[in-house]
């Protein structure tokens, strides 16, 4: 079983945003320093969640050469954001940077207030991002001899030539899908390339047997993984990747302390998510940017049950023992979650040092 960094932490004001950009390095280097396998990183524009995040990309390239032995992923590219010329590139930049250690999460996105800002209706996003995942594989396969790839979507373009660099390796760096929707799990399965096992199923975000949801998912991306005819390499290198997500992962020596500076956490969080409500109230004003789901309280039974994973070291192995029965390779700590204070940052780094003596040993 590996075990992932997810930087994913919040700023309250603009004046916070330097130090948050100093803090998660020192988090990041920490986490390479302990032998985590990957650093995360999420897509997020305007609202303060993760403000670094708003080119992941870059902060991945800066992290990468000061830890070239990790892997980076992405959790995940809101493809319909992204035009799909400077989304190959970008990735194939980074593939080489990692010397091929990259994973593309890849999503349609979650929020209205993100995808107004680029002229991109949520209503729309679906279809965006499949037409937009279509044009990237056409370019990435692209040569100089064939014909130009015209891009006739939502985004707009004519490549002549190719994309340039080529990918690292034979083929292109491994995308990630979300494996919620039946395409999804097929595009990965077919692929060879690991998926985000999902913990819920919309439209409820949440509820207090993620588990049955994780099985679920999982059980059908490894049967068509499977057949797909494979070889064991690529198969082992899929599942090794294929990941179970936390937004909110703390330790501590004791259950009770555990729980204490957990709610602590979440009530610093849930402030956060309060005050970015307003504006995604405003975007959603309009019938073509209206969500439909919704998430509960960070507080409540359900959230807690799904995003949450706290406890002493001995009762986070005895809790991810049954998803290392199941069969997913990758877990993905979201360390940071909320607005990254010196005590946030402290809460954070005490969960990698005891996921790193004590977890990580006990499931590798």
């Amino acid at each position: 079983m590996r075990f992932s960094v997810f930087l994913n932490a919040r700023t309250m004001s603009a004046d916070a945003d330097k130090q948050l950009i100093v803090d998660l390095e020192e988090h990041a280097l920490l986490a390479g320093k302990l032998g985590f396998d990957a650093i995360f990183l999420p897509d997020h524009h305007f609202n303060g969640y993760m403000p670094v995040a708003s080119d992941s990309y870059m902060f991945a390239s800066y992290l990468a050469a000061k830890l070239p032995e990790m892997h980076f992923g992405f959790s995940v590219t809101s493809v319909p954001l992204h035009h799909p010329v400077r989304f190959v590139e970008r990735i194939n930049i980074l593939d080489h940077l990692t010397k091929g250690k990259l994973l593309v999460g890849i999503g349609s996105g979650t929020t209205p207030e993100e995808m107004i800002g680029f002229g991109v209706n949520y209503k729309d996003a679906g279809g965006i991002a499949e037409e937009n995942l279509a044009a990237a594989e056409a370019l990435w396969a692209k040569k100089i001899e064939d014909a130009p790839v015209e891009l006739t979507g939502f985004h707009k373009g004519c490549v002549l030539q190719r994309i340039a660099p080529h990918s690292y390796g034979e083929r292109h760096a491994r995308l990630m899908p979300v494996a919620m929707k039946p395409s999804s799990i097929t595009r990965a399965a077919v692929n060879g390339w690991p998926a985000f096992i999902p913990a819920f199923t919309p439209p409820k975000i949440g509820g207090t047997d993620p588990f049955s949801h994780v099985k679920k998912y999982f059980t059908d991306y490894h049967g068509q993984l499977l057949a797909a005819g494979h070889c064991a390499d690529t198969v082992a290198d899929a599942l090794s990747w294929t990941t179970h997500s936390y937004q909110a992962v703390h330790l501590a020596p004791t259950d009770e302390q555990a729980h204490a500076e957990m709610i602590e956490i979440l009530q610093s969080y849930q402030k956060a998510v309060d005050r970015e409500a307003e504006f995604n109230a405003k975007a959603e004003s309009d019938e073509s940017n209206k969500k439909t789901d919704q998430t509960n309280s960070a507080l409540s039974e359900d959230w807690m049950a799904t995003w949450c994973l706290y406890g002493s070291p001995q009762t986070v192995i005895a809790k991810l023992r049954a998803y290392q029965e199941l069969g997913i390779g990758n877990i993905l700590c979201g360390t940071t979650t909320g607005p990254l204070t010196t005590q946030r940052l402290a809460y954070a780094n005490q969960t990698l040092r005891l996921l790193a003596e004590q977890v990580i040993p006990a499931l590798k």
